[in-house]
């Protein structure tokens, strides 16, 4: 193992990405986007995703020379076309496109679409809260659970994402996908040779399973299916927003991220920016959001989501990550 510096890493995984087809835009913004992943902790979203990401480049499952556009706008809302290319340029436009369109409107929606895997969707909301401004985000993928009281997998794990700032301190991170966990967690356990917990998945059967890799064969459980179809509806909730609303594929009809042979997804995101200074303003906003945090940190267990992401970020900005050898030996080509 060696500890790289941030801004090397960012380098290696730029320079790789490029020798796969991605364009320098694209490349760049992408290992800026896995490096902060791997810097907050998130591995199943960080290095891990630069084989997948370049193989799927290699393959055609994305195009390296897209270029993201905005193909429609009216009066507050607009849509970026991502052109089947990795989905981080197409996702940053969007939201700077959202954050300019707000300033103007108090609020602004942007879609994805003919996109791919956007990595932790919290992360390309940081840009409106640093412009003290409220953001949500919504994505769908790869068809890993089924609808309530179904049997066969239909949405993804459609994550939901929001940042709301504050006047001092970081802002709230909030991030969370519909499955009770991570797909990823399969993985791990099926790698471990371990079992999974009652309740996680389904076999390719639509049977309760506590083997991981007939879970990952199957599909993924929404969260609290055990009790309520509360998390199958939230799921079907986001496969709406950014598929019938704004133009993406449904999960079901994207090849799935984990392998190498498939479609290019077209899967969608959806972005809304919020001016507070729109509605209560930003004066009241930012006291009543302080008054809520007060009450929150009265009791001694709570941790405002997204503090660890950003202790751990800011520890590897000074300190830099370990990465495995051959890992680096590999982008460095």
């Amino acid at each position: 193992m060696s500890r790289i510096a941030l801004v090397e890493l960012r380098t290696l995984v730029a320079a790789a990405l490029q020798r796969a087809g991605a364009n320098p835009a694209m490349a760049e913004a992408t290992a800026r986007a896995l490096v902060l992943a791997e810097a907050q902790g998130l591995g199943s979203h960080g290095l891990s995703r630069v084989s997948q990401y370049a193989t799927h480049l290699r393959n055609g499952r994305a195009d390296g020379a897209a270029l993201a556009q905005v193909r429609r706008r009216h009066g507050a809302a607009l849509v970026v076309d991502a052109g089947a290319g990795l989905a981080f340029p197409a996702c940053g436009l969007a939201v700077q496109e959202a954050i300019a369109t707000a300033r103007t409107h108090g609020i602004a929606i942007a879609g994805v679409v003919a996109s791919h895997h956007c990595g932790v969707l919290v992360d390309h909301l940081r840009p409106a809260a640093a412009a003290g401004l409220v953001g949500l985000g919504f994505a769908n993928s790869p068809a890993a659970m089924p609808a309530a009281g179904g049997r066969h997998p239909i949405f993804g794990t459609n994550p939901v994402a929001a940042v709301f700032p504050r006047r001092a301190g970081d802002a709230l991170l909030i991030d969370l996908s519909l499955s009770e966990v991570a797909r990823g967690k399969l993985m791990v356990a099926a790698k471990a040779g371990q079992p999974i917990p009652p309740g996680w998945a389904l076999d390719a059967q639509g049977e309760p399973t506590t083997d991981p890799q007939a879970g990952l064969a199957g599909s993924m459980l929404p969260v609290g299916a055990a009790t309520s179809p509360k998390g199958a509806m939230l799921a079907l909730v986001v496969e709406l927003l950014v598929t019938a609303l704004i133009g993406a594929n449904f999960g079901f009809e994207a090849s799935s991220f984990f392998v190498d042979a498939g479609n290019r997804p077209g899967i969608g995101q959806a972005f809304i920016v919020i001016d507070p200074g729109a509605l209560a303003g930003d004066a009241a906003y930012l006291d009543r959001i302080e008054v809520l945090v007060t009450e929150m940190l009265a009791d001694a267990g709570v941790r405002l989501p997204g503090a660890r992401r950003e202790a751990l970020r800011r520890r590897a900005e000074a300190d830099g990550i370990e990465v495995a050898d051959a890992l680096l030996a590999a982008w460095r080509g």
